[in-house]
């Protein structure tokens, strides 16, 4: 029997749903999961370093809770990827639409209310 048998690939949640789509989406797919899964990664090393140099520099501890929020953010974003890339495989191998982006406009804000609390922060900072 065949390994690559659409019943024998994990997980079986994706692969034993309708029939199977060109290899050209599939990969273009998953290419896109892993770059949602690097800036998962670049989240969770930006929260690890900000709490470093906050450290270093003598910051609030204020900034701890943004670096934080920041890794909490990536094991989301990273979660999210996975997730998102499972209903775009189903709906490829279906052949429904696309499901629009979850993480995106969440991600988009959160990047925006990271920046406004840093800027407060090092702001409010200078004037001591």
């Amino acid at each position: 029997m065949d390994v690559t048998e659409p019943d024998r690939r994990r997980p079986g949640s994706v692969y034993r749903h309708g029939t199977e789509p060109d290899p050209r989406f599939s990969l273009a797919n998953e290419r896109t999961a892993l770059a949602w899964v690097r800036t998962a990664l670049a989240l969770v090393a930006g929260g690890v370093g900000l709490t470093s140099v906050a450290r270093l520099v003598g910051l609030s501890r204020w900034v701890d809770a943004v670096a934080g929020v920041m890794c909490l953010l990536g094991g989301w974003l990273a979660i999210s990827a996975v997730l998102g890339w499972r209903r775009k495989e189903v709906a490829l191998r279906t052949g429904l639409p696309l499901p629009a982006p979850v993480a995106l406009p969440w991600l988009a804000g959160a990047v925006v209310v990271g920046a406004l609390a840093l800027a407060f922060v090092v702001l409010t900072a200078r004037g001591r």
